[in-house]
């Protein structure tokens, strides 16, 4: 070989080898856009789920509410929730919606209680998504309740007001107020009244009208009622009135009236407060009823007068102590029923011991509602006091309003 000829093939070597590199570099690149691609449709195939979880409670969050706690999903389905006590791990019951787009606890959280929740969901293309908090409800120190009446689902008289006793004292009382509503399917106009910073009453101008529902709605729940303590109540409760009943008891002729729907249906004899006891005058609304009783004198302030274990049919109607009861003792000594007034201030009728048989004060009793009205006239004792048990009746409209913060 020629010396020209060597120096041919080593240019022609070095171009295969140039070559060569070409196609190394050439395939690298495109092996990199091949990458890029599969990264690409990677990402699609493990795309994130669109279902979106939301824990009412915030993670780490502290005051929490004991009933707005639940789970919600958007673009997606439930899958399952759990929901433990933090620490103990005992598990809160709950109920999936039908559509498995909520889920909420079967029963009210308990204050100043640590929880966690976990929840798990698919969106429509089947990928999961998972979500959890811990959080700590609002105890009690920070937080206020009120204790209500009536009961929800209960038949009451004509006289029986809404009544709420809160267990703090109540700084804000317009904005308390201004969450909880009482309406009348009679349409009959409803106000509050304050009663210092505990007690809040509702009623109309007149009693209930026979037979309508009355509907009270509760949304306390968040609202500050004084500094730092905020409301924990989210309800809806509804009772009916039923017929009317108003019975008047004149202490002049130691007779009891008993009015239902305009109609008389009894005159009964009583025996009402002796002269040195005198029974209250003025409109009061039977608060609670028990079969029998104990009432002892030294509860209102009696010293040890008295101490009778099975009082027959009592019903209250002061929360100082004024009822109208079954008298079995009265007979001893005393001229009958109707004659004069012999008590420490109740209202007497006459009775057997049990709370058995056929007597003016059963009779009284099982024709009783709570919420009914009983009016004693002709004492000569002072009205009532309205806040002293259920009896805001006996506060004139224009003083009634005057007390509402709405």
């Amino acid at each position: 070989m020629t010396t020209a000829d060597m120096a041919a093939r080593r240019a022609l070597g070095a171009c295969a080898v140039l070559v060569v590199g070409a196609l190394t570099l050439t395939a690298c690149g495109g092996s990199a856009n091949a990458k890029d691609d599969d990264a690409k449709g990677g990402k699609s195939s493990a795309k994130t789920s669109t279902a979106k979880i939301v824990i009412l409670a915030k993670d780490g969050s502290t005051g929490a509410s004991i009933n707005a706690t639940g789970v919600k999903v958007s673009d997606g389905r439930l899958t399952d929730v759990k929901m433990t006590v933090a620490g103990s791990g005992q598990a809160v019951e709950g109920s999936l919606s039908a559509d498995g787009s909520s889920w909420k606890p079967k029963e009210q959280l308990e204050r100043g209680t640590k929880y966690q929740i976990s929840a798990t969901a698919k969106d429509a293309a089947g990928k999961a998504a998972a979500a959890n908090s811990i959080f700590t409800t609002v105890t009690s120190a920070n937080s206020f309740i009120g204790t209500y009446t009536p009961d929800g689902g209960t038949t009451v008289g004509v006289g029986m007001p809404v009544s709420f006793t809160f267990d703090k004292a109540i700084g804000d009382k317009k904005a308390v107020q201004s969450h909880i509503t009482v309406t009348s399917s009679s349409g009959q106009q409803v106000v509050g009244h304050w009663f210092g910073a505990q007690r809040l009453d509702f009623r109309p101008e007149e009693y209930w009208k026979a037979g309508s529902k009355v509907t009270m709605k509760i949304d306390l729940d968040g609202v500050e009622g004084a500094n730092g303590v905020y409301g924990v109540q989210k309800k809806t409760v509804a009772f009916t009135v039923g017929r009317s009943q108003v019975s008047t008891v004149d202490v002049n002729t130691q007779t009891m009236t008993v009015v239902r729907d305009g109609q008389t249906l009894k005159t009964v004899p009583i025996s009402s407060g002796s002269p040195e006891h005198t029974t209250y005058n003025g409109q009061m609304v039977i608060s609670e009823k028990f079969t029998q009783t104990r009432m002892d004198s030294r509860t209102v302030d009696l010293g040890g007068e008295y101490d009778i274990p099975d009082v027959p049919h009592a019903m209250r109607l002061t929360q100082s102590g004024t009822f109208i009861h079954g008298n079995y003792w009265y007979s001893k000594g005393n001229p009958p029923f109707g004659r004069t007034g012999t008590s420490h201030g109740c209202v007497g009728l006459a009775d057997v011991q049990g709370a058995q048989g056929d007597t003016p004060a059963k009779w009284f009793y099982d024709e009783s509602l709570i919420g009914d009205v009983v009016v004693v006239k002709n004492s000569p004792d002072k009205t009532v006091a309205p806040d002293n048990g259920l009896n805001g009746w006996n506060m004139s409209w224009a003083e009634w309003t005057a007390g509402s913060t709405a």
